[in-house]
């Protein structure tokens, strides 16, 4: 963008990109309305395009605004980190909040661990624990800009920085009075509560199971490992479960969890972050908080 553009007219140009509509562009940047469509004019004359044009109820991006997208959203993140940058990160004293993505699977196993050792080392610092979505896990890349991490198993995201957290096994969970062993006839004709099963967002394990031929009937499909106990307990379904969360269902003497009847490879779990969070003294501590975590939490 030439020179008199400033980085305002960059903010919103990302927004209105981004949103795709002036009044939640308006919203996500807490200006009013009028301001964002004078913005929006301004944004059309530099460019001589429209950027958004109306379709129906909506807009969608011209084709040229469909370029600039992602160019703007990494410029503004590149922007928020040189703005934010501190020479150190004193845990201490620090009043930060860090923004995670986790799925409640992940929080179950890590989250204890994870709070305890932030207040032990930053008493100061809060960490926000958003909910995996089919949305977030298809769109990483770009929600890695607005969050602090994703914690997510390999197998769905790729070309990002991470680190790998613990491993994890699949099983299945089915009715505590079911049978002890299931055959791959008894898992292609049972009904099936998937997780997260919609375009890429996907578990590698539902992933696995088509390779063997099983056709799922899904009857269920949950945002949620959680859940799942109440989902399956008194009926034939059957679901997926990382084994160190089915165990701790299993407590219940509602459900059981059953070995799959063919080997399945394993859950590695990963925190993963933008590219512009490398080198940044405060995320650096956060990734080190996650990573001391995990080894307690597998020990």
């Amino acid at each position: 963008m030439a020179r008199h553009a400033d980085l305002n007219m960059l903010t919103a140009l990302d927004a209105l990109l981004t949103e795709c509509s002036v009044t939640r562009a308006a919203e996500r940047l807490q200006i009013s309305q009028p301001a964002m469509s004078s913005a929006l004019a301004r944004l059309r004359r530099h460019f001589g395009d429209d950027l958004l044009i109306r379709a129906g109820q909506s807009y969608q991006l011209t084709p040229l605004a469909a370029r600039l997208a992602a160019a703007a959203a990494d410029v503004v993140a590149a922007a928020d980190q040189v703005l934010s940058a501190q020479p150190d990160f004193d845990p201490v004293q620090s009043r930060r909040t860090f923004t995670v993505i986790m799925s409640d699977y992940a929080v179950t196993v890590l989250g204890a661990a994870v709070a305890a050792l932030i207040d032990q080392r930053a008493p100061h610092v809060r960490l926000h624990v958003q909910p995996t979505t089919r949305q977030n896990v298809d769109q990483a890349a770009d929600e890695l800009r607005e969050v602090d991490l994703l914690v997510l198993p390999h197998g769905i995201v790729t070309g990002l920085p991470h680190h790998n957290l613990y491993q994890d096994e699949w099983a299945c969970l089915v009715d505590a009075a079911a049978d002890a062993e299931l055959t791959v006839e008894d898992l292609a004709v049972r009904s099936w509560v998937l997780t997260y099963h919609d375009g890429t967002a996907i578990t590698t394990g539902a992933r696995e199971l088509r390779t063997h031929g099983i056709d799922l009937d899904a009857r269920l499909v949950v945002e949620s490992y959680t859940v799942l106990p109440a989902l399956i307990a008194g009926t034939d379904r059957v679901a997926l479960i990382q084994r160190q969360l089915g165990a701790a269902m299993a407590e219940s003497g509602r459900v059981r969890m059953v070995e799959c009847p063919f080997p399945t490879a394993p859950v590695v779990e990963a925190m993963w972050w933008h590219p512009g969070h490398e080198n940044d003294p405060a995320h650096r501590w956060l990734r080190r908080c996650f990573a001391d975590a995990a080894i307690e939490v597998q020990q």
